[in-house]
Protein backbone atom coordinates (compact mmCIF):
# COMPACT_ATOMS: atom_id res chain seq x y z
CA UNK A 1 0.00 0.00 0.00
CA UNK A 2 2.69 2.57 0.69
CA UNK A 3 4.99 1.84 -1.92
CA UNK A 4 1.53 2.38 -4.35
CA UNK A 5 1.41 5.47 -2.86
CA UNK A 6 4.64 6.59 -3.21
CA UNK A 7 4.23 5.65 -6.84
CA UNK A 8 1.36 7.58 -7.75
CA UNK A 9 2.82 10.59 -5.80
CA UNK A 10 6.08 10.15 -7.62
CA UNK A 11 3.88 10.14 -10.91
CA UNK A 12 1.94 13.24 -9.92
CA UNK A 13 4.77 15.13 -9.09
CA UNK A 14 6.31 14.59 -12.25
CA UNK A 15 3.40 15.47 -14.33
CA UNK A 16 3.44 18.81 -12.54
CA UNK A 17 6.65 19.60 -13.09
CA UNK A 18 6.04 18.70 -16.69
CA UNK A 19 3.08 21.05 -17.02
CA UNK A 20 5.54 23.62 -15.69
CA UNK A 21 7.85 23.52 -17.48
CA UNK A 22 5.58 23.34 -20.57
CA UNK A 23 4.20 27.00 -19.64
CA UNK A 24 7.88 28.59 -18.85
CA UNK A 25 9.35 27.24 -22.24
CA UNK A 26 6.38 29.13 -24.06
CA UNK A 27 8.15 31.89 -25.40
CA UNK A 28 9.37 34.89 -24.69
CA UNK A 29 7.52 37.33 -21.95
CA UNK A 30 4.77 39.52 -23.34
CA UNK A 31 5.40 43.42 -22.53
CA UNK A 32 3.00 45.66 -21.23
CA UNK A 33 2.64 48.56 -23.72
CA UNK A 34 1.38 52.26 -23.38
CA UNK A 35 1.38 55.13 -26.09
CA UNK A 36 0.02 58.52 -27.04
CA UNK A 37 -3.36 57.71 -28.11
CA UNK A 38 -3.14 61.12 -30.40
CA UNK A 39 -0.14 60.68 -32.07
CA UNK A 40 -0.16 59.79 -35.64
CA UNK A 41 2.16 56.76 -35.78
CA UNK A 42 1.20 55.96 -39.53
CA UNK A 43 3.41 59.02 -40.41
CA UNK A 44 6.23 56.97 -39.15
CA UNK A 45 8.82 55.62 -41.91
CA UNK A 46 12.24 56.09 -40.51
CA UNK A 47 13.73 54.96 -37.15
CA UNK A 48 17.01 55.70 -35.51
CA UNK A 49 18.83 54.59 -32.51
CA UNK A 50 18.85 57.34 -29.77
CA UNK A 51 22.58 58.35 -29.18
CA UNK A 52 23.23 57.39 -26.16
CA UNK A 53 20.54 54.08 -25.62
CA UNK A 54 21.54 51.00 -23.79
CA UNK A 55 22.17 51.87 -20.39
CA UNK A 56 21.62 49.47 -17.11
CA UNK A 57 20.78 50.36 -13.84
CA UNK A 58 19.74 48.91 -10.66
CA UNK A 59 21.20 47.21 -8.02
CA UNK A 60 24.13 45.28 -8.89
CA UNK A 61 24.23 46.38 -12.37
CA UNK A 62 24.93 43.91 -15.30
CA UNK A 63 28.92 45.38 -17.38
CA UNK A 64 26.94 44.63 -20.77
CA UNK A 65 30.31 43.77 -23.29
CA UNK A 66 29.32 45.72 -26.92
CA UNK A 67 29.16 42.39 -28.21
CA UNK A 68 25.66 41.97 -26.46
CA UNK A 69 24.74 45.66 -27.33
CA UNK A 70 25.19 44.68 -30.93
CA UNK A 71 22.83 41.87 -30.70
CA UNK A 72 20.29 43.80 -28.62
CA UNK A 73 20.62 46.44 -31.62
CA UNK A 74 20.78 44.11 -34.55
CA UNK A 75 17.97 42.05 -32.77
CA UNK A 76 15.12 45.55 -32.26
CA UNK A 77 16.06 46.47 -35.73
CA UNK A 78 15.21 43.18 -37.23
CA UNK A 79 12.62 43.15 -35.65
CA UNK A 80 11.31 46.71 -36.97
CA UNK A 81 12.95 45.88 -40.24
CA UNK A 82 10.21 43.06 -40.45
CA UNK A 83 7.48 45.48 -39.70
CA UNK A 84 8.09 47.41 -42.36
CA UNK A 85 10.12 50.57 -41.11
CA UNK A 86 13.50 51.90 -42.23
CA UNK A 87 16.43 51.87 -39.88
CA UNK A 88 18.56 55.24 -40.32
CA UNK A 89 21.63 55.91 -39.21
CA UNK A 90 21.49 59.47 -39.02
CA UNK A 91 19.20 60.82 -36.36
CA UNK A 92 18.56 63.64 -38.00
CA UNK A 93 16.66 61.17 -41.03
CA UNK A 94 14.52 59.86 -38.39
CA UNK A 95 10.71 60.06 -37.96
CA UNK A 96 11.52 58.90 -34.41
CA UNK A 97 14.08 57.73 -31.74
CA UNK A 98 14.70 54.42 -30.05
CA UNK A 99 16.25 54.41 -27.03
CA UNK A 100 16.17 51.08 -24.38
CA UNK A 101 17.33 50.73 -21.27
CA UNK A 102 17.78 47.68 -18.78
CA UNK A 103 17.41 47.88 -15.10
CA UNK A 104 17.97 44.89 -12.68
CA UNK A 105 16.88 44.19 -9.29
CA UNK A 106 17.56 41.06 -6.53
CA UNK A 107 14.64 38.62 -6.29
CA UNK A 108 13.68 36.22 -3.79
CA UNK A 109 11.01 34.12 -4.59
CA UNK A 110 10.02 32.28 -1.41
CA UNK A 111 7.25 29.22 -2.74
CA UNK A 112 5.73 26.74 0.08
CA UNK A 113 2.98 23.80 -1.00
CA UNK A 114 1.70 20.69 0.84
CA UNK A 115 3.12 17.47 1.15
CA UNK A 116 2.26 14.17 2.31
CA UNK A 117 4.00 12.99 5.30
CA UNK A 118 4.09 9.46 6.71
CA UNK A 119 5.55 8.58 9.99
CA UNK A 120 4.90 5.20 10.90
CA UNK A 121 1.83 3.18 9.15
CA UNK A 122 0.75 -0.32 9.22
CA UNK A 123 -1.77 -2.94 8.95
CA UNK A 124 -2.58 -5.10 11.88
CA UNK A 125 -4.42 -8.12 10.12
CA UNK A 126 -5.46 -9.84 13.85
CA UNK A 127 -7.57 -6.85 14.81
CA UNK A 128 -8.18 -5.61 11.38
CA UNK A 129 -7.49 -2.18 12.29
CA UNK A 130 -4.80 1.08 10.34
CA UNK A 131 -2.22 2.40 12.55
CA UNK A 132 -0.75 5.62 11.89
CA UNK A 133 0.73 8.31 13.59
CA UNK A 134 2.57 11.43 11.63
CA UNK A 135 0.30 10.98 8.98
CA UNK A 136 -1.01 13.71 6.89
CA UNK A 137 -0.04 17.01 4.99
CA UNK A 138 3.02 18.90 5.72
CA UNK A 139 4.75 21.78 4.03
CA UNK A 140 7.46 22.10 1.78
CA UNK A 141 9.33 25.75 1.27
CA UNK A 142 11.69 26.71 -1.56
CA UNK A 143 13.59 29.89 -1.63
CA UNK A 144 15.37 31.12 -4.36
CA UNK A 145 17.27 34.70 -5.48
CA UNK A 146 18.34 35.61 -9.10
CA UNK A 147 18.57 38.83 -10.73
CA UNK A 148 14.85 39.96 -12.59
CA UNK A 149 15.33 42.24 -15.83
CA UNK A 150 13.43 45.12 -16.68
CA UNK A 151 13.89 45.45 -20.42
CA UNK A 152 12.26 49.07 -21.59
CA UNK A 153 11.87 50.44 -24.59
CA UNK A 154 10.58 54.22 -25.60
CA UNK A 155 9.92 55.95 -29.07
CA UNK A 156 10.41 59.34 -28.81
CA UNK A 157 9.60 61.94 -30.96
CA UNK A 158 12.72 63.95 -31.80
CA UNK A 159 10.31 67.01 -32.68
CA UNK A 160 8.42 66.79 -28.90
CA UNK A 161 11.19 65.60 -27.64
CA UNK A 162 8.76 63.41 -25.67
CA UNK A 163 8.13 59.39 -25.29
CA UNK A 164 5.51 57.78 -27.67
CA UNK A 165 5.66 54.83 -27.18
CA UNK A 166 6.53 52.65 -24.69
CA UNK A 167 7.38 48.90 -24.57
CA UNK A 168 8.18 47.22 -21.05
CA UNK A 169 8.82 43.11 -20.19
CA UNK A 170 10.22 41.63 -17.06
CA UNK A 171 12.56 38.27 -17.50
CA UNK A 172 14.78 36.46 -14.91
CA UNK A 173 18.32 37.47 -16.11
CA UNK A 174 20.55 33.91 -16.96
CA UNK A 175 24.70 34.10 -16.40
CA UNK A 176 26.68 31.75 -18.42
CA UNK A 177 24.71 31.04 -21.45
CA UNK A 178 25.97 30.92 -24.70
CA UNK A 179 24.43 34.12 -26.48
CA UNK A 180 22.10 32.91 -29.61
CA UNK A 181 20.41 35.75 -31.74
CA UNK A 182 17.79 34.27 -32.57
CA UNK A 183 16.72 34.35 -29.32
CA UNK A 184 17.07 38.38 -28.88
CA UNK A 185 15.29 38.27 -32.17
CA UNK A 186 12.33 36.45 -30.66
CA UNK A 187 12.29 38.37 -27.92
CA UNK A 188 12.83 41.90 -29.77
CA UNK A 189 9.57 40.59 -32.50
CA UNK A 190 7.55 40.20 -28.82
CA UNK A 191 8.23 43.72 -27.99
CA UNK A 192 7.25 44.85 -31.34
CA UNK A 193 4.02 42.88 -32.04
CA UNK A 194 1.46 45.61 -31.50
CA UNK A 195 3.80 48.51 -32.68
CA UNK A 196 2.51 50.88 -34.25
CA UNK A 197 -0.55 50.54 -32.26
Amino acid sequence: MLHTTRAILRTFTLLCASALFAACASGPPQPTVDYKTDYNFKAVKKIAFLQDTGQVYGVNPLQLSDMQRDRIHEALSYALTNRGFQMVADAAQADLLLSWNLVTEQVTDVRSWGSLGMGYGGIDGIYGGYNCWNCGLGQDISVRSYTQGTFIVDMIDPTLDKSVWRGVTQSPLRGNQREDQGKYNEAASAMFAAFPP
